[in-house]
């Protein structure tokens, strides 16, 4: 089998995943360009390759799809151009890895849809979460009965005061860029969910609010400091929600020495004006199964992890993972590349209606969101037919199901009532 040409869209922090294992696995294929719309953030990757590829501008995207020979485009955009991308790379007879959400709204996942159908093209979004060992064994305990029937679920997501401002400094604080948390962040939480279950949503109410970040919460809170971004602000010094990027190589090289191109500030105070998205949000679903949801999301947590827990008519699940438990004020480089300076754990257990709580062994995780980057991308890179018995690669029917419950959270957000996942606009593609 001829080794894959590949080509990167969107050459932030979160491409260097792709960049690395493509490179990794350079028997079975090859990285043959870029294209952004920022030419020093190309010029950053391209200094990491022994082979340096050539670099496209975001509107030569399709001539480089033709003069590169490109079988595959990898789309790490900002969000609300996935879409764009998935269906012009389809068009043009290449196949697509997108990082999630593969769209930001009801009528993108319809293009994609569209798009598949005409052309037979292949579709993989990167939920990585899948691939964390600890998520495989809830998986594989789930289906294989240890629970019984499922009836009940309950998720708590708590994003700390480090890793939940991130998303209030960058541009994923507009809700037209990101879709908000509900899609941007919940998206990876609501396909464990999908994929745990064995289901997909039926019905969505959800209850949400902008709380702790903004500009008028800081001033309520005590967290207000007056700058706009961090770099050459006198005020931001000794914030403990101040990102320094000139303090990090890679985030200054790819960041503060190319904001001469697109004017793009990756420093933002998060309790400065203009943050259209939540910060606390809670979700009821129902299952065409039957199973219910409750699930809640927090992005100002003193600590960072989740809960699960599952209801089952032989017993109980139950998984803790606290990823810090404390926010020391340290700052990886870049949230997921590196493990959190501040100790955590991970307990998982299930236990039988008429019996003691079994703790369930798990597999050490790593860097790397539990080490499921590396093992994804191993997937997605490397020798194809890899046997798959969890059913861990998801396609573009498995990237729409996880972003319907926050379409219609969402909806249901604006409208203070319950939606139908079915009368979501664009929904025929069910």
């Amino acid at each position: 089998m001829a080794r894959r040409r590949y080509a990167v869209v969107g050459t932030g922090a979160r491409a260097e995943l792709h960049v690395d294992a493509i490179v990794r696995h350079s028997d079975q294929g090859e990285l043959v360009a870029f294209c952004d719309v920022n030419p020093t953030r190309m010029a950053v990757h391209n200094e990491r390759l022994d082979r340096p590829v050539p670099t496209y501008a975001a509107e030569d995207f399709l001539r480089m799809i033709e003069r590169e020979r490109v079988d595959v485009v990898v789309v790490c955009t900002v969000d609300r151009h996935h879409d764009t991308y998935i269906v012009e790379a389809l068009d043009a007879g290449c196949d697509v890895v997108t990082e999630k959400p593969m769209t930001v709204d009801p009528a993108g996942v319809g293009k994609v849809f569209d798009a598949v159908d005409r052309t037979g093209g292949r579709v993989t979004v990167t939920f990585n979460y899948r691939y964390n060992p600890v998520h495989e064994k809830v998986r594989e305990l789930l289906t294989g009965g240890a629970v019984g029937e499922i009836g009940s679920v309950h998720f708590e997501w708590l994003l700390d005061v480090r890793h939940g401002a991130d998303y209030f400094r960058r541009w994923h604080r507009d809700k037209a860029n990101s879709g908000g948390l509900m899609v941007h962040k919940a998206t990876h939480h609501f396909d464990l969910l999908n994929w745990w279950v064995d289901s997909v949503p039926d019905v969505v109410y959800a209850h949400g609010r902008l709380f702790f970040y903004g500009d008028e919460n800081g001033k309520r809170h005590g967290n207000h400091r007056p700058y706009d971004r961090v770099h050459g602000s006198p005020e931001a010094q000794g914030d403990p929600f101040a990102l320094h990027v000139e303090r990090n190589d890679w985030l200054r090289r790819l960041y503060l020495d190319a904001e001469h191109e697109d004017g793009y500030h990756r420093d933002r105070n998060p309790f400065a004006p203009g943050v259209s998205i939540e910060d606390d949000m809670s979700v009821l679903v129902r299952y065409a199964n039957g199973a219910n949801l409750t699930y809640h999301l927090t992005a100002y947590s003193p600590w960072e992890g989740y809960r699960l827990m599952v209801n089952g008519s032989r017993g109980r699940l139950e998984l803790e993972v606290v990823e810090n438990s404390w926010v020391s004020g340290q700052q990886p480089a870049v949230h997921g590349k590196e493990a959190n300076p501040e100790e955590g754990h991970v307990r998982l257990t299930v236990q039988p209606l008429f019996g003691r709580a079994d703790e369930i062994p798990l597999e050490a995780g790593g860097a790397g969101h539990g080490g499921a980057d590396a093992r994804m991308t191993d997937v997605l890179y490397g020798e194809p037919g890899q046997p798959d018995p969890l059913g861990r690669r998801a396609t573009h029917r498995d990237g729409a199901l996880s972003l319907v419950t926050g379409f219609a959270a969402n909806r249901s957000l604006e409208t203070g009532e319950p939606v139908r996942v079915a009368e979501l606009p664009g929904a025929g593609w069910r």
